[in-house]
Order: structure tokens, then sequence, then C-alpha cells
């Protein structure tokens, strides 16, 4: 039989999913915006205004510290929200992540700098940074869930990889209105206020994105299997906290998310935030050309995202993650070669294929990381097994390759660095098992097909 989470969805749940994915990725989008602003903003001016003393070089490494920091409170974001989500319902705290996300961005807008209040300023905009960290640790195991357990089987990759799009759709919105700053600003205006603009502007889209968020339905998977826990309850048998449920049962699947995450998470922030520190400081590219190659490398990006997806679910989660990671591994060598020439035609041609290969293995992730885990462990399954991969592999990324360019002066200890991250990504996926056919509403533990077998729908 066929379940109502896999049967083909008629045209009035597809409205209903349609206005289910609009929240999850405007939602998204908003919350990487404030996330990767920061990043932004740390290669191009918080080195000047919060580590004014230090070498320029210097400077860049400890603004990107306390990007890394961000990063270090996901975990802690991934097992409280994953917790409550998984007890009071993935809804209620999507709309708290985003609360705590725009509220920690705006407030950074209104930060003094080291010039004002001296070392309290990097102090302060730690803190800020590590509630921006705490709140996305909670954010994207909620919007995935939310889209893949209301959609149908048949095309769940499709349809909950547009939650994955709000990544360059953030990244393309906070690099598009920085691009235009520096565009319309001289250097000593951007400085003094003009980068407080993209920060202040997050208060505006936090209320659109509240108004939007709290119009959706709770998801249909989770009710059903909370409705059953709760008579289980009722029957005096008692229930295992999700993060331990996770751990016992899911715990293979779990370090197979933290090693997919490695290609993945690294190769993004060195393309798109460590790049703007390599091509103007050792390409010789002005701020503004760097700025510009991003922007449309995450257009190109944003389109492509849904695509993949889709074929993920022709042929599987597996082959399409296999490809991305094998291919960002090889493109790492070609991409910094491009960088070099410090032509703008390359280097879009470098960040484009670079996201467009990193794509690759974005796009399935979202449903492949859902259908690990069962329902009432799925978004604490979900969330750690991607968080706690982003402490070793996206926190340090830029930080590394920043020192590794410090170090060595070339960009090969930073391409063989990526490579190896490739390497892990493509052991733990080829050794995971396919997860295509998936239905989400079995809240079974204990299922599990043979490797590279798919699960036919219920």
């Amino acid at each position: 039989m066929t379940s109502a989470a896999s049967a083909p969805p008629t045209p009035g749940t597809l409205a209903s999913l349609k206005r289910i994915v609009a929240a999850s990725l405007i939602g998204t989008t908003i919350e990487w915006y404030d996330f990767f602003l920061y990043g932004s903003a740390a290669a191009l001016v918080f080195n000047k205004l919060f580590f004014p003393d230090s070498d320029p070089l210097v400077g860049t490494l400890l603004s990107f510290m306390t990007y890394a920091v961000g990063f270090a409170a996901r975990p802690l974001g991934a097992l409280v929200f994953g917790h409550y989500g998984d007890r009071l319902g993935r809804k209620r705290l999507l709309v708290l992540s985003l609360l705590l996300m725009g509220g920690a961005t705006f407030a950074i807008g209104l930060l003094p700098t080291h010039a004002t209040v001296g070392g309290a300023a990097p102090v302060l905009l730690t803190l800020l940074r590590l509630v921006q960290g705490f709140a996305l640790g909670g954010e994207w195991g909620g919007a995935v869930l939310l889209v893949s357990e209301h959609g149908d089987a048949r095309r769940r990759g499709f349809w909950a990889s547009w939650p994955q799009t709000g990544a360059p759709a953030g990244q393309l919105l906070a690099t598009g209105v920085l691009s235009l700053l520096t565009a319309v600003l001289s250097d000593d205006a951007f400085a003094s206020w003009g980068w407080r603009i993209p920060f202040l502007l997050s208060g505006v889209l936090v209320v659109v994105g509240l108004w939007i968020r709290l119009s959706v339905d709770e998801s249909p998977v989770f009710r059903a299997a909370l409705a059953r826990s709760e008579a289980r309850r009722s029957a005096g048998s008692a229930e295992q906290p999700p993060l331990v449920a996770v751990l016992r049962h899911h715990w293979r699947d779990v370090l197979v998310a933290m090693g997919a995450r490695m290609a993945e998470n690294i190769s993004y922030y060195v393309i798109t935030a460590f790049v703007l520190v390599y091509a103007t400081t050792s390409a010789g590219v002005s701020e503004q050309t760097a700025l510009n190659a991003v922007l449309i490398g995450s257009a190109v990006h944003f389109a492509v995202i849904p695509g993949w997806g889709a074929l993920s679910d022709r042929v599987g989660r597996r082959p399409v993650y296999l490809l991305g990671a094998a291919g960002i591994g090889l493109w790492m060598f070609p991409f910094f070669a491009l960088a070099d020439t410090g032509r703008f035609g390359y280097l879009v041609l470098a960040v484009t294929v670079g996201l467009v290969l990193h794509g690759a293995m974005y796009a399935p992730q979202a449903a492949f990381f859902a259908e690990m885990f069962a329902t009432r462990m799925r978004y604490s399954g979900a969330s750690v097994g991607a968080q706690f991969a982003s402490v070793a592999a996206g926190a340090p990324a830029p930080l590394v390759a920043t020192a590794l360019l410090a170090g060595y002066d070339s960009p090969t200890p930073i391409a063989l660095y990526v490579i190896a991250a490739s390497v892990l990504t493509l052991v733990a996926v080829g050794v995971a098992k396919e997860t295509r056919r998936r239905d989400l509403a079995d809240d079974a533990t204990a299922t599990a097909p043979a490797r590279g077998e798919d699960v036919p729908a219920r």
C-alpha cells in the first residue's frame, strides 16, 4: 500500500506544499543572509574595525576566529532545537530561531567599534556571533524537515532542495547589498557607517519572515508520530529522549552525515568567504570585483540546486552526492589557477563551477539526512549530524585557509586541504545506504536496507 506521505499530491495538497516550501525558503534565506553577512564583513572590514592594532593578515585571522565562533555554537543549537523540535514540533522552533538570528544580526549593526570602546568591541561581537550560531544550529534541521515531511516521496529530493537554496539566496542577498554599498560609498564612508546598513536591514527581513512562518501548518508526519507517542505513554510505555534514541539507533547515520558534510562545508566557505581574502591579497583583485564574482556564482548556485535535487529523485541521493564530492576535489587546483590570473571572467568561472559542484552535494543533503532518521528523533538526528560536522569543517575553513596562505604563500596547501575533505566525504557517502524511497511516515528505528539498495515506499 502507498502511504499518504508517499502518494502523489492532490492539487490542494500541492498548493499547501508550495506554501510550506515558500515559508521555509524565505526563512532560511533570511537566516543565511544574517550568517553570511557576518562572513563577508569579517573578510572586508571587521579586521580594521574590531582588530585595528594587528597586521592586516593577522587582523583577518582574528576576524575569522570570531566568524568561527558562530560555528562552535551551532552544535549546541542543534541539541536544544533538535530536542524540543522532536518534542513540541518543527514550526515553533523555527519561529524562535528566526527571532534569535534576526535580533543578533540587528544588534551587530548597532555595535560600537574598537575605536569607541576598545577591547569590549570584539567581545560584544563574539557574543552576538554565538547567538547567531546557536540559532542557525536549530534552523537548518527544522526548515528541511518541515518540507520533507509535507512532501511526497517521489519528488522529496526536489522539494527538500528548495530550503537549501536559502543558502545561496542568503549569500546572494548579503553579497549583493555589500557590493552595492561598496560601489556607491567611498572606502571611508563604508568603513565609518555604511557597513552597518546590511545588518540593520535584517530587522525588516525578520518581520517579513515571521509573518510567513506563522502562517504555515505543523508537519502532518510529526503530528501523527506525536499522537502515536502519546498513546504509548498512556499505555505506560516510556519514551527515550530524542538524542538518546539517535545515539542508540542511528549513531552510524550520524557519522555518515558528519562525513558527508566535510567536503560540502569546507569547500563552500573556501569558495565564498576565503576567496574574498585570496583574491584581494594574492591575486590583486579589488574588493568590488571579488564580491561581484561571488554574487554571480551564488545566482547560478541558486538556480542549479533544485535540478540536482530532482536528479537525486531519479538516480538516488548517493550518486549525485558522490559526483559533487569528487568534482569539488578535482576542481581545486583549476580554481586557484583561474583566481591567480586576476581577471574577472576567470574568477567568475572559478567560483561558479565550484558552487555548481557544491550544489550536487548540498541539494540532495536535505532529503538524504531526513530519510536517515525516524520521525520522533529526526530533528535531533539530522541537526546533530549536520551541525557537529560544521565545527570541524566550515568553522575553521576560512581560518585554516588564511593560515596556510600566510605560512606557505601558496594556494597548493589549501587545495590539498579541500581534496582531503573530498576523500573523506567520498568514503562516508560510499558506505552509506541509499534512502531515496524511504517512507518518512514509518516511525520504526531499525529498518535498514542493504548498502546501495532502496527501501520501497510504503
